[in-house]
């Protein structure tokens, strides 16, 4: 068997923490963010874009400390074509032993009019940029942002210019999803073939999903030339999202055939992180999602079990197990141990110490003596809903609701706040509207509901219902997400951990620190 050559390898580069926490109610926590790095690191991931570390104190030292972690993974840091953006990036990401500065500014006619900069202008100031880049990082990445809408000429002219500054690597952004397949392989094969010194980088691409081609183009893109695609976990990311690292991987691996390229990506650890990322980002994985959507690998329909009966290659290009997914449910119950929980949840890639499975141990019986069998999502969900004991300035300590067929919904609800326990009575229009009504009245706050959503872990009357709750409140938003078998209950404790994750981060937000000052939505 011949070794894959570095013409035959594709680079994967992560940008969920970065791109993929820029969707509106997608941010995470300190901790959430060292997790996935950790995981995106232990998976296999060449790159991992961790953050944009000038738009808060936050994102900085969460870089920084995902820099100082990272074992396999190259560390990589955004920063806009200014020196204090590309300064503050290099203290944040020094710490990797392999690091990355990635710089960028929009080149098309729209973008230009942004700084109200001349072509001239901006080829000066992308000079300029990129060499003290390279003055202070001896891997650096230049993007020219909305580069399927810039003029050939210009886009030629500086590409050039960054590749002679020090770039080692020059990304193709399809910012606003613009561009298609054929014209994706045919600009990337150009500007390699136009470009002086194009030859000597590596070429990249980073594909948005507005028009729902960004899997195809990144891999259009590769077969134009380009050995680095961009993309995030879950495809998420700003408006439609990115390219789905799940997708670009697996359909490199599936179709080796046609796309004899490969990725050093550990295709067994894609589903946990999936979930992970669906957890602590709050949105969930669509049913029908490619790879890795509840049912990617179900199937109903008569024929296509008849099939799958007699070989499962007849409705499955590739195995469950493939993308580390168990295909059947946990044979635990009400009577079993703790050793049988440990070893389940490190099979789902969970590792748990004492008092965690002592914690989880119990919810666990709690959840087993309420639902007859118990699934792999519900543990999924298990773990997730006792995440967020960090946050515990506010908690929910009992609750009562009353619910009549002619009248108002009536919920008494007991909270600990900072310690000290208050109850209150309030009606609604539903359970759960009076039951926010009771929070609110309990804990007062101006924050809007932005979200409302409740799905079935699993199936039957007794399944566990997760609920994911989105708040906004003086510009700051924050999502919770809660499962229980009684949905009054997990939607009462997903708007609770909202609420707590909104003062997490008035408390950790300073004057001059809040992301939100700094504009970088929609950056590559």
């Amino acid at each position: 068997m011949s070794i894959p050559s570095d013409k035959d390898r594709v680079v994967i580069f992560d940008t969920t923490l970065r791109d993929g926490e820029q969707s509106p109610g997608a941010t995470m926590t300190h901790v959430e963010k060292l997790e996935i790095a950790g995981l995106l690191d232990e998976m296999g991931v060449d790159i991992i874009e961790a953050g944009f570390p000038i738009a808060s104190e936050g994102d900085f030292n969460a870089v920084s400390e995902i820099a100082k972690n990272a074992t396999n993974s190259r560390i990589c840091g955004l920063a806009r074509a200014k020196t204090g953006d590309i300064d503050r990036c290099w203290q944040a990401i020094k710490h990797a032993e392999k690091n990355r500065i990635h710089t960028f500014i929009g080149t098309s006619p729209l973008h230009r009019a942004i700084p109200n900069l001349t072509m001239d202008e901006m080829a000066d100031l992308i000079h300029q940029s990129v060499t003290h880049a390279r003055n202070l990082c001896d891997n650096v990445q230049w993007s020219p942002m909305d580069a399927t809408r810039t003029e050939w000429d210009y886009l030629c002219r500086v590409i050039e210019i960054a590749i002679k500054a020090g770039a080692s690597t020059i990304n193709i952004p399809d910012t606003v999803g613009y561009t298609a397949p054929v014209e994706s392989t045919d600009l990337i094969k150009r500007l390699i073939e136009t470009v002086p010194g194009a030859d000597e980088v590596i070429f990249a691409t980073h594909c948005h999903n507005d028009l729902g081609m960004a899997t195809a183009n990144s891999l259009a893109a590769v077969a134009g030339g380009a050995r680095q695609i961009e993309c995030t976990i879950n495809g998420l990311g700003e408006r439609a999202g990115n390219t789905a690292l799940e997708e670009v991987v697996m359909a490199l691996k599936v179709r080796n055939d046609i796309m004899p390229w490969s990725t050093g990506i550990d295709t067994q650890k894609i589903m946990h992180i999936s979930r992970r990322v669906a957890a602590v980002s709050g949105f969930a994985v669509q049913f029908n999602k490619a790879i890795v959507g509840k049912n990617a690998f179900a199937h109903e329909s008569g024929i296509h079990q008849d099939g799958m009966l007699k070989n499962a290659e007849t409705f499955e290009i590739m195995r469950p197990s493939d993308v580390g997914l168990a295909g059947t449910s946990l044979p635990l119950g009400k009577h079993s141990g703790r050793a049988a929980l440990r070893d389940k949840l490190e099979q789902f890639g969970f590792e748990v110490g004492d008092n965690q499975l002592k914690d989880v141990f119990v919810r666990f019986k709690e959840l087993a003596d309420r639902k007859k069998e118990v699934f792999d999502d519900d543990i999924f969900a298990l773990m997730r809903s006792g995440e967020d004991a960090e946050n515990d300035h506010l908690q929910i300590v009992s609750m009562r609701v009353i619910c009549g067929t002619g009248g108002p919904a009536e919920s008494t609800v007991e909270m600990e706040i900072d310690g000290k326990d208050v109850s209150v009575t309030a009606s609604g229009d539903g359970p759960v509207d009076a039951t926010f009504k009771a929070i609110r009245e309990l804990h007062p706050n101006t924050a809007r509901l932005q979200l409302y959503q409740v799905h079935a872990v699993t199936e039957g009357t007794d399944a566990q219902a997760t609920v994911t709750v989105r708040l906004e409140e003086d510009g700051m938003i924050a999502t919770g997400e809660s499962a229980n078998t009684d949905t009054v209950v997990a939607s009462a404790r997903a708007y609770v951990n909202a609420l707590n994750r909104l003062i997490l981060r008035r408390e950790k937000s300073g004057p001059g620190t809040d992301a939100r000052e700094i504009s970088y939505k929609d950056v590559t």
